[in-house]
């Protein structure tokens, strides 16, 4: 097989995976590296027209991409009770995919202390569900981002500014290891790795 023909098919592959990604930055993303790789082929075979229009098509995605990195977004927490209907429909609505990553999830509206949506541009994207341990410790039971906002901006902006627990008196969220997705979630959003009650368990400290 010669370079081009390798070029060739791994642009095809790429360009098939991005069609297949629920996040939209995603599927940007990994289309710009598809639509470049298609336009080096195109270019290497002479192929003007495949070179040019896929091109056009990584100009497209790198417009679209520095739009999403530079667009000023608002985010909001809106607290809501346990037992809130749209909470409830909420979760059953997207059940299947949240047991992807906390898969013996299952609802308990008693146990929570801290319920609240997280909103982007007034839109419902994450919900979060704890409930309190100590005085100043929280159990996290959820933290869930719709599929459509999954790129850690609403993680980071729960996490990293913290007030929303300052403000309650947490100092401590713990969280039991879900999946591995799960884990390396909670990595990036600095909780560390311990044991609580004998399981492995996540713990990240609020300055």
């Amino acid at each position: 097989m010669t370079t081009i023909e390798i070029i060739g098919y791994l642009a095809s592959v790429i360009i098939a995976i991005s069609m297949v990604m629920s996040s939209l930055l995603k599927l940007r993303i990994i289309n710009l590296v598809g639509a470049i790789l298609f336009a080096v082929y195109g270019f290497m075979l002479k192929a003007y027209p495949v070179g040019v229009l896929n091109t056009f098509i990584a100009i497209v995605d790198i417009y679209y991409l520095s739009r999403m990195f530079l667009k000023k977004e608002y985010f909001k927490v809106l607290y809501v009770r346990p037992n809130n209907y749209y909470l409830i429909t909420l979760l059953e609505f997207y059940i299947e995919d949240i047991r992807k990553f906390y898969p013996n999830f299952s609802y308990k509206p008693e146990m929570n202390t801290v319920s609240f949506f997280i909103l982007r541009n007034m839109q419902v994207a994450g919900v979060f569900l704890a409930h309190e341990i100590d005085k100043d410790k929280l159990f996290i039971g959820l933290d869930y981002a719709i599929p459509d906002y999954r790129d850690f901006k609403l993680g980071r902006y729960v996490y990293q500014s913290a007030a929303i627990f300052k403000e309650k008196g947490i100092r401590q969220l713990h969280s039991e290891v879900h999946s591995t997705t799960n884990k390396k979630y909670l990595k990036k959003m600095g909780f560390v790795e311990t044991q609580y009650n004998g399981k492995e368990c996540m713990i990240k400290s609020i300055e």
